[in-house]
């Protein structure tokens, strides 16, 4: 049997703003998550040029890829990617270590309300606030760029506003590039620029010139 080459991501072609928060929606499979893997670093290009504040990405070998990982982005994912035996601080502070010019862990987690909650275990916590511990730890890295695979996915209605407010508000007071892929379209009027992702291809993209706040938004 020949092999079969198959293109995940094809003519993907945009831009955004530091500072911005991006929703990319499409439906599942359209290619959100290779094209956020590729922008973290976590995957590679075999084509094509990815800036990010003026460094070319795609030419990095895996010593950069590894740097750029570490200091320019943070990452939250659906399932959180917590430490189990660790405390929500001792996980905030993990990530912190290992970055060049980090935030305080304990006021990160107060910011996001979890002041409470410091020395509480990932079992000890409901869903809303596993994934509050995740954006604080990607939040204590002090990134440039923070990228979030479906956030709200494992969360129900009411957390998962909560969880998308606390982004908005993120982007707007550090002023941090924020990118959320989402299956939910309802959600796109939250963001400053919206791409959509469809068969692996940029569909179309729109400025929004007035965000929606999170808490007008209905889904």
């Amino acid at each position: 049997m020949g092999e079969v080459t198959i293109k995940a991501l094809s003519g993907v072609d945009f831009e955004m703003e530091k500072g911005e928060l991006c929703v990319v929606v499409g439906p599942s499979g359209a290619g959100k998550t290779t094209l956020l893997n590729i922008l973290g670093g976590m995957d590679s290009c075999t084509s094509g040029e990815i800036v990010v504040d003026g460094a070319h990405i795609e030419a990095y070998d895996r010593q950069k890829l590894t740097g750029y990982r570490r200091d320019t982005v943070g990452f939250v994912f659906q399932f959180y990617n917590l430490v189990q035996n660790l405390t929500a601080l001792e996980n905030v502070e993990l990530a912190a270590q290992i970055c060049r010019e980090p935030l305080p862990a304990e006021t990160v987690l107060r910011e996001v309300g979890l002041g409470e909650r410091l020395s509480n275990f990932p079992a000890q916590l409901s869903g809303g606030e596993q994934q509050r511990v995740a954006i604080a730890r990607a939040l204590a890295k002090n990134p440039k760029l923070m990228l979030c695979d479906e956030p709200t996915g494992a969360l129900d209605y009411q957390t998962g506003k909560q969880v998308l407010k606390l982004l908005q508000d993120t982007c707007r007071k550090a002023g941090m590039t924020v990118i959320i892929i989402t299956h939910n379209s309802a959600i796109a009027p939250m963001a400053d620029r919206i791409v959509h992702v469809k068969n692996g291809t940029v569909a179309s993209t729109e400025i929004n010139q007035i965000p929606t706040p999170v808490e007008k938004i209905e889904w």
